[in-house]
């Protein structure tokens, strides 16, 4: 990140791409006392898991027959205490919404063993 500093724990900045094709502001959220008005950490992870994922299921499509064409994937993600005590961790949900597909559940829990952000932790 270039620009930024640190500000209850949490970067406020600007984060820019080595190519220059991805700028962001950084802000700390007004609910944490910062000034809002930017995108956040957890934000911008979780549209870079759940286009990743969204890619994922849409090989599965392909080879299942299945049309990606309704496929909606939605990741939330948040920052809470880590159970072991050591700072914090990231908190992933996923929703899949497939409309005419029968077995969704399967092709999910496929998904999440390739996926490379359902991976991570």
């Amino acid at each position: 990140m270039e620009g930024g500093r640190l500000a209850h724990g949490r970067a406020s900045g600007r984060a820019r791409s080595a190519d220059g094709t991805l700028q962001l502001d950084f802000r700390l959220p007004a609910e944490l006392g910062g000034e809002g008005g930017g995108t956040t950490p957890e934000q911008l992870f979780a549209a870079g898991y759940a286009a990743s994922f969204h890619a994922t299921l849409s090989v599965l499509a392909r080879e299942t027959g299945a049309d990606p064409a309704a496929l909606t994937v939605t990741v939330t993600v948040a920052v809470g205490p880590d159970p072991a005590g050591a700072g914090s961790v990231l908190r992933t949900e996923i929703a899949v919404a497939w409309p005419g597909v029968g077995d969704v559940r399967r092709l999910v829990e496929r998904a999440k063993t390739l996926c490379p952000y359902a991976k991570l932790g």
